[in-house]
Formats: C-alpha cells, structure tokens, sequence
C-alpha cells in the first residue's frame, strides 16, 4: 500500500530503488502483491457483507452473505493475478518485437508495481454509492502515469522504443482490466442469475 502510494507521488525514486533491490518474483509476488490484493479484497467483501450492492432495473440493495462474498471474492483475488501475470507475458512478448532481450521477472515486477494504484484504488469498490467504474478510471489512469516512469526504467528498451513499449502496455493493460471489471461488476449488479445461483448454492456448503 505504501510502496504504491510512494509510485503515485515519487515514481522516479522508488523506481530507482525498486531496480536497485532487483527482488525476485517470488518476493514480489508474495511480499508486495498478495498483501495488497488480499486488502482490496478484504475491504469490498466488508463492503458486500456489511453495505451490499444495487442490483436489478428497479433497483435495491442486495447484501452478500459471508459465504458468496468469500467465494467472490477469492475468483477476483485470482483474476487480479491473472491480470499481472498475462500483462507481465504481454509485455515480455511486446519487448521482443522491440528488439529487447528481457527476462519474465523484469516483466513481472514493472506490471505488479504499475498496477499497483489500479489495485489501490479497489477499496472504492467497498462503497455501493460509486460505481465501478470510476475505481477503474481513476486506477488506470494513475496505473498509466506510473508505467510511464517504470517501464523504461525496468525493461530498459532502446531509447528510440521506449515510448512505443509503454504505449502498447498501457494500452493492453486498460484492455485486460477493463475486460475484467466489465465482468465482475455486471456479476455483482446481478446480470448473472444462474452463476449467481451456482454461487450461493456453493457457499451455502462453506462452513461459515
């Protein structure tokens, strides 16, 4: 949470000092990523339980049971690691057109980082009064401003093919995401009766 708070308002130092360090992708992953993912989800499952979602033409609140919130929101916790490790692929793949000799754990760790704002600002999801998508906006955005100072800084591409592989990632990346929130924010707007069924029949086995 801080380290993408200190990428919002300081990219080019903690950069520097995330290039320096050169942790392995396991630290990233497990050190950095979880702990943010699990706090997103954490505070929009304490949303569903607590504060619920609008659903239906009409429109009323629907409050999640313990049970489908955990099963929610563990299927977005690994949404979200599909959504890093298909971009870090993505920008691997990208960079090699470019010319670019890079390794999967350089790709790794600029896209956990970059979206490390994108995944911040998930806890706006707690709340049923803002949409989901101004979380996504505004997170993309700041993902975006991010990418611009990491993605060269990391990858280290050519001068001349700098511009052009933070283009093409931002760009994947705003695609996947999207892609993503489109889905899961039309499951808890209930657009999705029989997967939503499905659900509540499998939480209702859960011990809690």
């Amino acid at each position: 949470m801080i380290k993408a708070l200190l990428l919002i308002f300081d990219p080019t130092a903690t950069w520097e000092r995330i290039v320096v360090t050169q942790r392995s992708l396991v630290f990233v992953l497990v050190v950095f990523l979880f702990p943010l993912l699990l706090l997103a989800s954490a505070a929009e499952g304490f949303g569903l339980v607590h504060w619920g979602k609008w659903q239906g033409e009409i429109g009323r609140i629907k409050q999640f049971p313990i049970g489908e919130a955990t099963i929610v929101e563990a299927a977005q916790f690994l949404l979200a690691l599909a959504v890093v490790f298909v971009g870090a692929n993505m920008l691997k793949s990208i960079g090699e057109t470019f010319h670019g000799r890079h390794t999967y754990t350089q790709a790794f760790t600029a896209v956990a980082y970059g979206l490390s704002p994108f995944f911040m600002l998930r806890l706006l999801d707690a709340s049923p009064g803002i949409s989901p998508w101004v979380g996504w906006a505004v997170g993309i955005i700041l993902t975006t401003a991010v990418l611009y100072h990491g993605v060269p800084r990391v990858m280290e591409p050519d001068p001349p093919h700098a511009f052009g592989l933070f283009f093409m990632t931002s760009l994947l990346l705003a695609l996947i995401t999207g892609l993503v929130r489109l889905l899961t924010a039309s499951y808890l707007e209930g657009k999705f009766p029989k997967l939503q069924m499905l659900i509540s029949h499998w939480a209702a086995r859960l011990p809690f």
